[in-house]
């Protein structure tokens, strides 16, 4: 039996050896600055946890396993290429694009359409608002209802309660009458579901496939957790879409003892449908590697007639084909506002660019609005929001925290005329690592429909004062600050 001297000098080389080894492994690429040098600290300064909580959240496996989706959407892509003569043509004449109406439109095409080519802005959609699952919900169980030929749904939360049931016995239901169903779930969001084996039962129903999207695997030494898919669509018969921030569970509903979770959800319809119906195709191949050229089969596209007076384009983004495209869409988008910036957001702990374009954009003039809510969630993002507060309130920002119960949505609204809606956040964990769906809607009137739900939260929000805020108690900065400091590595 080993003394204990043998034991902590064991312990001492381990260690050493695990830090060594942690610190070349963080060099090995360039990184953000900030972020190397908190994990060489953790590592350094809590043997063994520290090591462990690298391998699990710091390997920076994401341009790895981001170019592994990257190689399943470019053979996707051919096979999409191949068929654009014969099946989906539907689809590929509503890609003609549509040129730019106004400067703004203009440039901010010009930017995207470097980064996103095979995904331009279409016209003739119908984008209606949905506000909490007690709007949301019916009308989604309504169209699952009345589906006649496929159903695909992804969600990063499927909640292991009354709403997720409800929503996999409808799905079951229409699987019964022979209508093909594609589930896509996320493991991290949906762990309670998937561990309690909620989809276990249904998965061995006819006509129904349902799949966990993860990127972990403990058992092939692969640590990553952090690519996350955050998206949440419902694609009906390929003529109907459901999107946003809403996940399916309880606590979006008025039934929970709390109230329901403040988020937004939209409708959509016209020629947007057949993209994120090809986003929902894409994650769900490169999970499943079904045959593409069943997925990208014309049942999937049918043909789509104008419906409305909206032009939108999707915007998707995540640690593969699309890295950088989030950051970029809101610092382009933000940097080219002349008048107003309405920005909403349950976390906010933006990277330096998005943060310093808001800041120039009060400076210069503009009427600037952050909506955060007042009790986050996760309480150490709330605290790290709460850091950049003084430094925007200097500049002219105005911030408002909206009152329980917790403010989940997303939106940004641009000179009246410009609205940035769906799943992504203003913090670097969605700009940088999760896989996100935004759509980008030129339209006044949307936009005033926008406007009006946000000002219904600044209604029921408190403004943050500048000189109420800079007496508020030092330890109250130290911990904001804290947080602030480690979030790069959260």
């Amino acid at each position: 039996m080993m003394n204990h001297p043998l034991i902590l000098a064991l312990g001492t080389t381990l260690h050493l050896i695990s830090f060594i080894l942690i610190t070349l492994h963080c060099l090995r690429r360039r990184r953000n600055a900030t972020s190397t040098i908190l994990w060489i600290f953790l590592t350094w300064s809590f043997p063994f946890f520290g090591a462990l909580f690298y391998l699990t959240f710091g390997v920076d496996r994401v341009a790895d396993r981001g170019f592994k989706k990257f190689l399943t959407e470019e053979h996707l892509l051919r096979t999409r290429e191949g068929t654009k003569k014969t099946a989906p043509r539907a689809y590929w004449h509503h890609l003609s694009g549509t040129p730019g109406t106004n400067d703004f439109q203009r440039e901010f095409n010009r930017a995207l359409d470097a980064l996103l080519p095979d995904h331009p802005a279409l016209a003739g959609n119908r984008l209606t608002p949905l506000i909490t699952g007690d709007e949301a919900y019916p009308e989604m169980l309504n169209a699952i209802r009345n589906a006649k030929t496929h159903i695909h749904l992804q969600s990063f939360i499927i909640g292991n309660d009354a709403t997720g049931r409800e929503f996999l016995k409808a799905l079951a239901a229409k699987a019964g009458d022979g209508v093909e169903i594609r589930l896509l779930y996320d493991r991290f969001g949906s762990t309670a579901a998937h561990l309690r084996g909620l989809f276990r039962k249904y998965n061995r129903l006819p006509n129904i496939q349902i799949a966990g999207w993860t990127q972990a695997n403990f058992l092939k030494r692969q640590f990553q957790i952090n690519l996350r898919n955050h998206r949440k669509a419902l694609i009906i018969d390929g003529t109907r879409a459901f999107f946003g921030g809403i996940n399916l569970q309880r606590n979006n509903t008025s039934a929970h003892k709390k109230g329901p979770l403040r988020d937004y959800h939209f409708m959509a319809e016209g020629p947007l449908v057949q993209e994120l119906q090809y986003s929902f195709l894409r994650d769900w191949y490169f999970i499943t590697q079904e045959d593409p050229e069943t997925l990208l089969s014309e049942n999937h596209f049918p043909h789509i007639d104008p419906t409305g007076n909206s032009t939108a384009r999707l915007i998707n983004s995540g640690p593969s084909t699309e890295k950088d495209v989030a950051i970029e869409t809101f610092f382009t988008s933000i940097t080219l506002a002349k008048k107003q910036i309405l920005a909403v957001t349950p976390y906010f702990v933006p990277p330096a660019d998005v943060l310093r374009a808001l800041q120039s954009a009060a400076l210069r003039g503009l009427d600037v609005r952050l909506i955060v809510p007042q009790k986050n969630n996760h309480f150490y993002t709330g605290l790290a929001s709460r850091a950049l507060y003084e430094e925007l309130l200097l500049a002219g920002v105005k911030i408002f925290e909206r009152r329980p119960p917790f403010m989940h949505a997303k939106a940004l609204i641009i000179d009246g005329e410009f609205s940035l809606v769906g799943t992504a956040n203003i913090d670097e964990r969605s700009l940088n690592l999760n896989y996100e769906s935004s759509v980008a809607v030129y339209s006044e009137a949307f936009a005033d429909s926008m406007k009006n739900i946000i000002h219904e939260e600044i209604n029921l929000s408190n403004e943050i004062i500048l000189n109420e805020w800079q007496r508020r108690p030092a330890a109250r900065r130290l911990l904001e600050n804290l947080a602030s400091l480690m979030s790069p590595v959260l």
